[in-house]
């Protein structure tokens, strides 16, 4: 049987929108967490295999690993953040008490142990993993978490998010651009790769910790009205409530889809970059205006600085004609790029840019639209069972977002080490692959992220939530607040 609710056809209910300086100071939380992202996607894998130098397989087992302790975590501390009552509200004490350690954290990540054994190496970095995960999560979790608390209308929160994306896409395109230029000086200075990567870590989490306090002393939290305190869920009664919100079940298969895909070309591009496009010149560079600049800042550069700018033009789509219908046209472009991307030839930087662009369209479209239909669908939970849970449900987002993650590192570097992928000796300027490599690595990084994304398109294509009966629930809840009784949840008319 279909759950579902009883709407009346009436009109967006009227709330105060958000100041602008509100949606910047919340926006720019997202800049830490962004480019500690961007950096694990990007460059992490390859600094496991080429720097680290553990099995690429091993190294997929390790993140995989870190998801089954993340599948307890994340949902707990979504149900502890729902549960807390303090005088700074539920979610602003985490940012303060846990933003030093989450920098901290992300440093021990980019440790590369003076060890040989391929053992030892799996349990460093099996640990490195589950140790900043936990404390990302204490982080993340509450951080997200605010989103349907400070903007309740159905464009606002289009908005706020896109603002939060803005930040994300920023900070994902500095740290993309700024990392292998740091290390490259690094180098240069006489410094080792691994003392290039600390650098960076520590600079980006030196930057992260400034946001979360801006947003600790600035940005205010929604009071919880109307609402009974609840008992922390178990694991199962968590996951049977997210299974019995039917547009959730929708949501999640965009979002693991859409960022699996995100994911995969993020780590297998600079792979790609190296030894399919510069045919494993360590040194290749691209003359930009009369510099010589590294091939993967430049790629990078260009693609994060396209998808930054594209947002308002997905904001205005998504505001004109919905989330989905701009979320499938900005997916279906993409799918053609990825194909595409197989068919490059070596040496082709100028159509490689050429596609990255197209390509940076499509990944401000999958930053920005997925993210904004949860605050959506914890509304729709909200009307059927008369309690806000958005710690939970940014709890199950954010285990969602890092299983993605885990999953493309798993898929991605077990594939690399069956097909024969070797790590380059140290101190090595030039160094090949087998052809077979070559082919899987340019598989992976085009053909398999289009079948992704297709998937994510026919999820979309199915989601049940749009505008006007978003605008209905919200009507329905603001009512409840005013009259409980007259607010009855019913099963017979499909939303």
């Amino acid at each position: 049987m279909s759950q579902s609710l009883e709407v009346s056809s009436v009109d967006s209910p009227r709330t105060r929108p958000l100041k602008r300086i509100t949606k910047i100071f919340y926006g720019s939380g997202d800049f830490g967490r962004a480019s500690f992202n961007t950096l694990r996607q990007i460059f992490y894998a390859i600094f496991l295999t080429d720097v680290v130098g553990i099995d690429p397989r091993l190294a997929s087992i390790a993140a995989l690993a870190g998801i089954v302790w993340d599948a307890i975590n994340d949902p707990l501390v979504g149900a502890i953040s729902d549960n807390v009552r303090t005088r700074w509200g539920r979610r602003r004490p985490f940012l303060i008490l846990f933003s030093i350690p989450f920098a901290l954290a992300f440093i021990l990540l980019w440790w590369a142990p003076p060890w040989h054994s391929q053992g030892l190496l799996l349990l460093h970095v099996t640990l490195a993993y589950m140790v900043s995960d936990t404390i990302q999560t204490l982080v993340t979790v509450p951080y997200l978490a605010l989103t349907p608390e400070l903007a309740e209308d159905y464009d606002d929160r289009t908005s706020l998010t896109s603002f939060r994306m803005f930040f994300n896409l920023v900070a994902s395109m500095v740290a993309a651009v700024a990392a292998p230029s740091i290390v490259d000086a690094s180098v240069k200075a006489g410094h080792t790769l691994q003392q290039g990567y600390i650098t960076v870590a520590a600079i980006f989490g030196g930057i992260a910790v400034i946001p979360f306090f801006l947003i600790f002393f600035t940005v205010k939290e929604r009071p919880i009205s109307n609402e009974v305190q609840e008992e922390t869920l178990t694991f199962k009664q968590t996951l049977q409530l997210l299974w019995a919100n039917t547009p959730f079940r929708s949501a999640t298969g965009i979002y693991v889809l859409n960022w699996i895909s995100a994911d995969v070309v993020s780590l297998m591009i600079p792979y790609y970059l190296l030894y399919w496009i510069s045919q494993g010149d360590f040194l290749a560079k691209i003359n930009i205006f009369g510099q010589k600049v590294a091939t993967e800042s430049v790629v990078l550069g260009v693609l994060m600085l396209t998808a930054t700018l594209t947002v308002p033009f997905w904001n205005h789509i998504a505001h004109r004609f919905g989330k989905r219908s701009a979320y499938i046209s900005g997916m279906a472009m993409w799918v053609i790029v990825q194909i595409s991307i197989f068919f490059v030839y070596p040496g082709s930087y100028g159509l490689m840019i050429g596609l990255i662009v197209l390509a940076g369209i499509g990944i401000s479209n999958a930053h920005i639209l997925p993210e904004s239909i949860f605050p959506d669908v914890i509304d729709w939970d909200e009307l059927r069972t008369n309690h806000r849970r958005e710690g939970m449900y940014y709890g199950a987002i954010n285990f969602i977002r890092k299983l993605s993650s885990a999953l493309a590192i798993f898929i991605s570097l077990q594939v690399l080490g069956w097909f024969g992928y070797q790590s380059p000796p140290e101190g090595a300027v030039i160094f090949t692959q087998s052809p077979q490599t070559l082919t899987v690595i340019r598989l992976l990084t085009g053909p398999l992220v289009a079948v992704f994304l297709v998937a994510a398109i026919l999820f979309a294509w199915n989601y049940p939530l749009n505008r006007e009966k978003q605008a209905r629930i919200r009507r329905l809840l603001q009512k409840r607040q005013k009259q409980p009784q007259t607010a009855a949840v019913l099963l017979h008319k499909e939303i």
